[in-house]
């Protein structure tokens, strides 16, 4: 059994993305490590270099400014890098550039693949997510974050990026997919206020057709308001190795109150019947888990 890895990056430093800790999350349970550098301005291409393993395969690509609706050049871009897999692997782990796994979850995500890789009807391994917001010790815990998405898909090249790529399918019809024991955490909405604004204004060149509203958003106040936020909840467990330094390094704080929700009745309904039972109702789910 063979297990690639990969994924897409463009301008990882001016965006503050962790890419050098995604990929070396994931960097032990995987053959090779495939790395698609889009067309970046900040120096990318020999930030991933100076991780100087040879498991990892550098690929360099051009992004079609032209795809700007709904972040569809993400897909294109993660195609074109699961193309770049060897044939010869079974699975294909697939990373985003702020997403890490931790290292404790590695044994039983190796196991998945061994204890699945014979199974055809299983396209693809589900992971459980982490999702930090404003700060390293903050999570947001309400249904307006998807808590489960494909992370490893079979080696089958009709398998394609679905929409912005948070997830895989097979043209419209979702993967057959078994559960992993194991989380992602997923650290896109951790930076300070100015770092975030940022991040924002440049990525929404990507999502954004160029609107009057999306002209003035770009005009607008170079820092971010973490306040835009519906429930956090404390963060208790421990991060992976290769985040500590970075957790090590928050330098800023954010004004948050544990104990204020804003929910409509509705959706302070189904968060209460979350908590109390573990299931989540009437959630969207791009896969169909087979049991």
């Amino acid at each position: 059994m063979k297990i690639s890895g990969f994924t897409i990056i463009k301008n990882a430093i001016i965006n503050d993305y962790p890419i050098i800790e995604a990929i070396t999350s994931i960097l032990p349970v995987v053959d090779e490590m495939v790395v698609l550098v889009g067309d970046s301005s900040d120096g990318t291409r020999e930030l991933v270099k100076s991780i100087g393993s040879d498991k990892i395969k550098i690929f360099d690509s051009v992004w079609d400014h032209s795809l700007r609706k709904g972040g569809s050049v993400l897909a294109v871009e993660t195609d074109k890098a699961f193309k770049l897999v060897d044939p010869e692997s079974t699975w294909a782990f697939y990373i985003q550039a702020d997403e890490v796994v931790h290292e404790k979850y590695l044994p039983a995500i190796v196991e998945a693949c061994k204890k699945y890789k014979d199974d055809e009807r299983v396209e693809g391994l589900l992971f459980k997510y982490v999702h930090f917001y404003g700060a390293y010790s903050l999570v947001g815990d309400s249904r307006r974050w998807y808590s489960r998405e494909i992370r490893i898909i079979r080696n089958d090249k009709t398998i394609n990026a679905y929409k912005d790529a948070q997830g895989f399918r097979k043209g419209n019809v979702r993967l057959k997919v078994k559960p992993v024991e194991g989380y992602i955490y997923h650290y896109g909405w951790v930076k300070s206020p100015q770092q975030m604004k940022k991040k924002m204004k440049e990525v929404s060149k990507y999502w954004n057709e160029e609107t009057d509203n999306w002209q003035e958003y770009m005009k607008s106040e170079d820092v971010f308001n973490f306040d835009d936020f519906d429930s956090l909840d404390k963060f208790t467990g421990s991060h992976p190795a290769v985040l500590q330094q970075r957790v090590a390094n928050q330098h800023w704080d954010i004004p948050y109150d544990l104990t204020k929700k804003k929910f409509s009745f509705k959706d302070k309904l189904l968060y209460w019947f979350e908590k109390k039972t573990g299931i989540r109702p009437f959630e969207f789910k791009n896969y169909k888990i087979i049991r």
